[in-house]
């Protein structure tokens, strides 16, 4: 098997994985769990979201977050940005990087964003001009890329048209979303057979969901097809609002075991990493779904 030497992991779980827990996390405790997470050899943070804090109570505090963070001029600190008003607090508290997010799925995102697809275009094109005036980097997401709760499965053809459409307001990297975790290796093959041959490896990155246990199984899909960069959260933060139950993003610490173990080198520290999960989890007092930090929680109770 042809495997890259390196791989690029971008922390969500400060976004993407609290923005689903239901009960409020103060913002110090935020703020210290995203300096850890600087100090665990990372050099790519997703910090919070600037939707309206009305859709994620979760993260109303995001200005304050970022603002209050201690920076490490090699990480990227990123946000999520969903219209105009929302750069515009992002760029007063100094996001280094914008993340815009969409489906592939007309389902999807009429519940998500309540508008179609190309409704929904006009507005991104809005963040992704300001911010590149405003001299940042945008990253967009696409989610819903293998199906969708409400349309099935979706096609390929319709997550190229997606990524084209993102790709031609300026963005320089797009996030492919399992969003449902309902993927598996032959679907991701098919998809990334399809994207690899109007764009570069380089451009992708993959976000995987372990809803039902396929994640890193699709992870060595995607090291197969060339693909360098995965989106991850500590602890295995996150969730699904369409499958009661279910976890959340691929684990960080399983992704970097499985990653070490096979050579792949990423910079980032494994322990340091087990140990941010265990301090959410003892924030928020329950255990999560990543196999590494129940082994560190064992040896801690050992």
């Amino acid at each position: 098997m042809q495997l890259p030497k390196r791989v690029q992991i971008k922390e969500v779980g400060p976004r993407d994985g609290l923005q689903n827990e239901i009960m409020f996390i103060p913002t110090d405790a935020k703020i210290k769990l995203i300096n850890q997470l600087s100090d665990t050899g990372l050099n790519y943070i997703e910090v919070t979201s600037f939707v309206h804090p009305k859709w994620i109570p979760q993260l109303a505090d995001a200005v304050e977050v970022l603002k209050e963070i201690k920076r490490n001029t090699d990480i990227t600190y990123a946000a999520l940005v969903p219209n105009s008003k929302g750069l515009e607090r992002a760029l007063d508290a100094h996001v280094d990087e914008v993340s815009v997010f969409m489906s592939a799925s007309e389902g999807h995102n009429k519940s998500n964003i309540n508008k179609s697809i190309d409704e929904t275009f006009p507005v991104l094109k809005e963040v992704v001009d300001g911010a590149l005036a405003a001299g940042k980097t945008v990253r967009g997401y696409i989610s819903t890329v293998i199906s969708c709760p409400y349309d099935g499965h979706t096609k390929p053809e319709q997550v190229v048209y997606v990524a084209e459409r993102l790709f031609d307001m300026g963005i320089t990297e797009i996030s492919l979303g399992d969003t449902i975790g309902v993927g598996v290796p032959t679907q991701v093959e098919s998809l990334l057979q399809e994207m690899l041959h109007h764009f570069k490896a380089e451009q992708l990155a993959m976000h995987f969901h372990d809803t039902r246990g396929t994640a890193l199984a699709n992870v060595m899909t995607s090291l197969a097809n060339g693909i360098t960069k995965f989106d991850s959260a500590f602890g295995g933060l996150g969730g699904c609002p369409y499958a009661k139950g279910a976890s959340g993003n691929v684990a960080t610490e399983d992704l970097l075991y499985l990653l070490h173990e096979m050579g792949i080198e990423t910079g980032v520290n494994l322990k340091k990493i087990q140990q941010t999960a265990l301090s959410i989890e003892r924030i928020i007092g329950k255990n999560l779904s990543s196999k590494l930090a129940a082994i560190a929680r064992g040896e801690e109770e050992s």
